[in-house]
């Protein structure tokens, strides 16, 4: 078994984020395997050395450890973008130019067989990769993709999923539509395609991470099989809240490892506060 902890250094570790990283260093551990760390770095105006100093604080002071080296998609981005473009070179992506005002407003007019509220309603779809102007983000043809694959399936485990699951191509298009694969950024790709690299890469054999991420699972799963990558089982867990019931995110730095570490709790405190 071979799991990860992927964190962003953009904020402060929760304990949304403590029972992630310790339900996946637990479940190798014990099953005689690997754990690893690695930093999810690409959103460059966002990120900070300080943050990321912060998770290697805040996880060693947990009690965890890791494989080394530690994966920084920062250093790998020219190895996400040629993969990008090998999708591209197929007819599977196109330059998309729409602010999230005219998508808005594409979605509000009626349409024929309009997709699910959210979905991008594929305005640039007839837009050719040699149209690319700078700005443009990149999007996933979903039909055209969808059309080069037979059935596709993956392992779920965690409880509120578990189980094996189909994807349904109807429903792909319905519910996901056209996903963008690449931020305006030259070179940036985005989170769906650079983790589904890099799992693979590390040879990664158990996804581990918060049932938020659970429908992102489909695509994922989608984009191995166009760039014949394996897949792994998933284990999407429930997620830590605060007393509303609102999911923790960064920004709830009462939340904070660091806070707790800081007002004496141990790391028993918190495996006892997130229910481990």
């Amino acid at each position: 078994m071979r799991t990860r902890f992927a964190p962003s250094p953009t904020g402060p570790l929760h304990l949304g984020h403590a029972y992630s990283a310790i339900l996946a260093h637990d479940m190798a551990r014990a099953a005689g395997g690997e754990f690893h760390l690695r930093i999810e770095d690409t959103d460059i105006d966002r990120c900070r050395p300080e943050w990321e100093a912060l998770i290697f604080e805040d996880m060693a002071w947990l009690g965890l450890s890791w494989q080394h080296p530690v994966l920084r998609q920062s250093e790998h981005l020219a190895t996400y973008n040629a993969h990008l473009m090998g999708l591209a070179d197929r007819g599977l992506v196109y330059p998309c130019s729409c602010t999230r005002s005219d998508i808005r407003a594409a979605m509000s007019a009626p349409q024929e067989g309009a997709t699910a509220p959210g979905v991008y309603p594929g305005t640039c779809r007839h837009r050719a990769m040699s149209d690319r102007q700078s700005g443009d983000a990149l999007r996933l043809n979903m039909g055209a993709a969808l059309a080069q694959v037979g059935a596709l399936s993956f392992t779920e485990t965690g409880a509120a999923h578990a189980g094996q699951h189909r994807l349904d191509p109807a429903q792909m298009l319905q519910d996901i539509g056209d996903a963008v694969l690449g931020r305006k950024e030259i070179e940036t790709v985005s989170y769906v395609l650079a983790a589904v690299i890099d799992d693979a890469g590390q040879d990664m054999t158990h996804i581990i991470r918060g049932e938020d991420l659970y429908q992102i699972t489909f695509l994922q799963v989608l984009l191995q099989a166009l760039l014949d990558l394996p897949t792994p089982i998933y284990h999407h867990h429930g997620l830590i809240r605060d007393e509303a019931g609102k999911r923790l995110a960064k920004r709830d730095d009462a939340k904070a490892i660091r806070t707790f570490r800081d007002s004496g709790a141990t790391p028993a405190d918190i495996r006892r506060m997130v229910g481990l």
